[in-house]
């Protein structure tokens, strides 16, 4: 009796080994953060949303948030509210961008972990000069120079708060040193991106083709972020549109007990080691100064001159006939 109850005790031993390896993994790899994820059923009290701020356009419905409709000049945003600490991370977003125009469309969203969140600008719907990273989902190419890749294009950018995105050139001055085009508009089946930040390494992967595995899109290392700052998407439509849709954000811990928790990453400001080198900076044609009107009294006059000229001409030339036939009499 105490041969089987020692032997109980050992298989019970063993199970809780490997139950406490199991969960730990399972809690460092795959446990998704309730504070920073935003699934369905997405509405709490009203119209509120726990964890969760949004402005502009955005609309929640049962099925989706609809940070812009298919429609022109509208800025949407979703925010989370509660600052951020997790040392390493992954976001898996499931996201549809969708509209009527089949060569002409825009803008895209982009993915946000920044310092100050909730605030409205001119980079997809959300603030320039921004301080922390931006991922950048661009589906209309604004450039008036030469770039070496097509739209949809897909890439990231880390600021300190001094930098400028430049939308004429699709933020080619600062981006980071990879990139990669995504045709993920008006696709049937669903279509994910997952944002990794392991050991000062960004990894970007997307899930578009259907077929339930992440493709990578870029790595770049070097890559230093505070913690502390806050997670958002924003939108944005100008004169051309789409529709951007965020089905869910997912957010996922893959800190292990072997990081280095000792370093002091709150104080620090955002950087990384690789950006893309350097192009010519191409000033954009001046547009014209002259008003409609005044390019209709341009042409006028332009006109009159001519036939005045042409007047003038035959006149002289009719003169110099009539003296050579005098010089005949």
């Amino acid at each position: 009796m105490m041969m089987l109850n020692m032997g109980l005790l050992r298989s019970a031993l063993v199970i809780s080994f490997f139950s406490t390896i199991y969960t730990r993994e399972w809690n460092t790899h795959e446990y998704m953060i309730r504070e920073h994820s935003l699934v369905k059923p997405y509405q709490g009290l009203g119209t509120s949303i726990p964890y969760w701020d949004f402005l502009g356009s955005t609309m929640v419905t049962n099925n989706y948030i609809r940070l812009t409709a298919d429609a022109q000049s509208l800025r949407g945003a979703i925010w989370n509210k509660a600052p951020c600490y997790l040392r390493n991370w992954e976001m898996q977003i499931h996201f549809k961008v969708h509209g009527r125009g089949k060569d002409l469309f825009g803008d895209g969203f982009v993915f946000w972990y920044v310092k100050e969140p909730m605030q409205e600008g001119d980079v997809f719907g959300s603030k320039d000069f921004f301080t922390g990273l931006a991922v950048v989902m661009d589906t209309y190419s604004n450039h008036n120079g030469p770039h070496n890749h097509g739209h949809p294009y897909i890439s990231a950018m880390v600021n300190n708060g001094t930098l400028h995105y430049d939308h004429d050139r699709d933020g080619t001055h600062t981006q980071l040193s990879s990139g990669c085009v995504s045709k993920f508009r008006n696709l049937d089946h669903d279509t994910y991106i997952s944002i990794q930040y392991v050991h000062d390494t960004l990894t970007v992967m997307t899930d578009i083709e259907n077929k339930q595995v992440f493709k990578e899109c870029f790595s770049v290392a070097g890559v230093k972020l505070p913690l502390g700052y806050f997670l958002g998407v924003s939108a944005a439509t100008g004169d051309l549109t789409d529709g951007h849709d965020i089905i869910s954000l997912k957010m996922y811990d893959l800190s292990t007990p072997d990081d280095d928790i000792l370093e002091d990453r709150i104080n620090i400001m955002p950087s990384a080691s690789f950006f893309e080198p350097p192009r010519d900076h191409v000033e954009d044609p001046k547009p014209s100064s002259l008003t409609t009107w005044k390019k209709v009294v341009l042409l006028v006059f332009g006109v009159i001159t001519i036939c005045g000229c042409v007047f003038i001409g035959g006149l002289f030339y009719t003169k110099q006939k009539e003296q050579q036939r005098k010089r005949f009499y």
